[in-house]
């Protein structure tokens, strides 16, 4: 009864691809299955993306953090499981990569604007306050 009581956990896929075929296809072939936006970025900076993916397996090897200023990247299905540090402008902020991910770019997941939390007005700022300068 256990067994039958088990959840089955729903398999994740890309456009009709489990991930495990798509990290074992190279990053052209798995651009076939991007956007076309996507795909014509990868086709055009191949060579950036394949230095920047060969540059995550070494760090992950020796157990270092990834930390990137390349906003643009497209992510591609050998990044995900990664969790790259991307530059927001300020700090670098975390950014697990998962399977729905795919053919977005690594800088819509780093927010560059945060919310304004205004304080209160100093002494000056306000007419009334000049008055209680003196």
């Amino acid at each position: 009864m256990a067994e039958q009581t088990e959840i089955r956990k729903k398999e994740q896929t890309y456009r009709g691809k489990n991930l495990e075929e798509l990290k074992a296809l190279d990053v052209r072939e798995s651009a076939k299955y991007l956007p076309s936006r996507s795909r014509r970025s990868v086709f055009r900076n191949f060579n950036m993306i394949e230095n920047f993916i060969k540059r995550c397996q070494e760090k992950i090897s020796e157990n270092k953090k990834i930390k990137t200023h390349l906003r643009d990247i497209v992510i591609v299905p050998k990044l995900v499981g990664m969790t790259i540090a991307v530059h927001d402008g300020k700090n670098y902020q975390n950014v697990p990569i998962t399977i729905e991910m795919i053919g977005h770019r690594l800088g819509e997941f780093a927010l560059t604007r945060r919310r304004v939390s205004h304080g209160s007005a100093g002494i000056g700022a306000t007419k009334s306050s000049k008055a209680q300068k003196k």
